[in-house]
Formats: structure tokens, C-alpha cells, sequence
């Protein structure tokens, strides 16, 4: 009866594009443990994942959380397998919008970009911006201090919804929003598994944790919906630096970013 209801009201997630998050996802986690534990009966746990998300009992489950010390010492937060195959269902159904949004010069976890697509408009626009060698420009790098754990939770899903509500137009809508909604709000440090030492936390800035974020904020840094929410939340940002303030030589790299004023007005971030 509640699954009928669901259906009617806010449409459904099928198993087919289920199944098709399962394969993105499983592209690079196929050998961890908790790949391979979910691997051994994917089938039914796909149909129970489906049915929880359309029922909408669906709930995030524990992350691993441990620290890696390259190329920076950093707080990572593992997602457990399943949650990561509806994290692959969202960005499936969101991106191709998202695309049509950003800016050309953002170049995190994006198709055909990155660092070296990066390094290589950085150096385009050096060459531009100095005439080919022949005049100075210089380069004023910045960064966002602590952003990924000070990203606002409530004005990203504020944002999130209106732009899901303008520009997604299939009936699964409000279902798609629903699920951002947990994994905007969910908070992985109240339910998490703490690999290694606590003493590997030492050295670690306090604007660098989830564990010392202010209250609603933080996304975790190592799930595929924050990389791609972060990108979002920059969005404005982006144009407002391109767009309104004319800025014709710029991009971003997540929350790092340049200037190479001289000759022009210029900018450029990047990692």
C-alpha cells in the first residue's frame, strides 16, 4: 500500500537505473570489502535497496572513518557500498543538468577535466595573459579555509531543491529531492566506524573534521555526492567571478584558486 502510494505521488526509482548506479559504482570499489560482501547477493540487495528508496524508509548507513597523510594529511569518511550506489543514482540523474550550469573552467570531478585539464588551461591562459612571454603577469593563488567542512547544509539543499524543482522534470522529483535531503542533512560522525588510531587525528586542523564542524554544516570529504554538491555550491560563485565581475581568465579547482593580473583583469583557481 505505501509503495503504491509513493508511486502515484512522486514517481519511482526502477531497478534497471539501480542496477545501472551498481555497475558505475563498482567500476572503482569492486575489491573492497564491503564491494565484494554486497556483490555476493547484489541481485536482492539491489531489490531491497530499490524498495527502501521508494518506500522511503531508505536511511543512510555507517561510514569508515580514517585519516590519509598524501599528498595532505586529511579526514576521509567511507560510505558504506550501498549508500554509495545511491549516491551514483543521483549524480546519474542530476549531472547532465548540473553540466549545463557550470562554468567550463570548473574542473573537479567532471568528465574530460581535472588537474591536467587544469594545468593545461592554466597554461594557456599564462601564455595569453602574458602575450606569449613578452609582458609580466602574476599569479595570486587562494583557498577556501576549511570549506568542505563549512559548506552550509541548509542553504546548499535550499539551493538544491530549487534548482531540482526548475530544471528536473520527471515524475520521480520529489523522490530525488527526498533522497538529497538524507544525505545533505545525514551526519557520518554520529554513526561511523573509526579506523586506526585516534592518535591519527593529531595534527589535523580543527576546520579540517567533521567531528569539530559547526552545527548544519559540513559534507564529508570521499563521497561522489559531496565532490559534485561542492561544485554546486561554488556554482555562484563561478559566475558571479566570470559573468559579473568580467573576469575573462579563470577557473576553479574545488575551493583552490588563482589570479594572474598584469596586463588584464585575471583570474584562475586551481589545485
Amino acid at each position: 500500500m505505501q509503495l503504491d502510494f509513493f508511486k502515484k505521488n512522486i514517481g519511482f526509482v526502477t531497478i534497471e537505473e539501480l542496477f545501472q548506479a551498481y555497475r558505475c559504482c563498482r567500476r572503482s570499489k569492486r575489491n573492497t570489502f564491503n564491494a565484494l560482501a554486497f556483490e555476493i547477493d547484489y541481485e536482492s540487495n539491489l531489490v531491497k535497496l530499490c524498495e527502501e528508496i521508494n518506500n522511503g524508509t531508505y536511511q543512510p548507513g555507517k561510514s569508515i572513518a580514517f585519516i590519509v597523510n598524501k599528498p595532505i594529511k586529511r579526514e576521509i569518511f567511507a560510505s558504506d557500498f550501498r549508500d554509495r550506489v545511491v549516491h551514483h543514482l543521483i549524480i546519474n540523474k542530476l549531472n547532465c543538468f548540473f553540466e549545463k550550469e557550470f562554468i567550463y573552467d570548473s574542473y573537479a570531478c567532471r568528465i574530460s577535466k581535472g588537474t591536467h585539464f587544469g594545468i593545461w588551461r592554466i597554461n594557456r591562459f599564462i601564455r595569453q595573459c602574458s602575450q606569449n612571454y613578452t609582458k609580466d603577469c602574476y599569479i595570486l593563488k587562494l583557498d577556501i579555509k576549511g570549506f568542505f567542512m563549512h559548506i552550509d547544509k541548509n542553504m546548499l539543499f535550499e539551493r538544491l531543491e530549487t534548482f531540482i524543482l526548475k530544471k528536473y522534470e520527471e515524475q520521480d522529483k520529489n523522490l530525488v529531492i527526498d533522497l538529497c535531503k538524507k544525505l545533505i542533512f545525514n551526519d557520518p560522525t554520529k554513526n561511523c566506524i573509526i579506523r586506526g588510531k585516534k592518535e591519527n587525528w593529531q595534527g589535523l586542523p580543527l576546520d579540517k573534521s567533521l567531528f569539530h564542524a559547526p552545527l548544519n554544516c559540513g559534507l564529508p570529504i570521499g563521497n561522489l555526492t559531496s565532490q559534485v554538491f561542492a561544485n554546486f555550491y561554488m556554482n555562484r560563485f563561478d559566475h558571479f567571478i566570470k559573468h559579473d565581475l568580467k573576469i575573462r581568465f579563470y577557473g576553479r579547482y574545488v575551493d583552490d584558486f588563482k589570479r594572474l593580473p598584469k596586463i588584464r583583469v585575471t583570474a584562475y583557481f586551481a589545485p
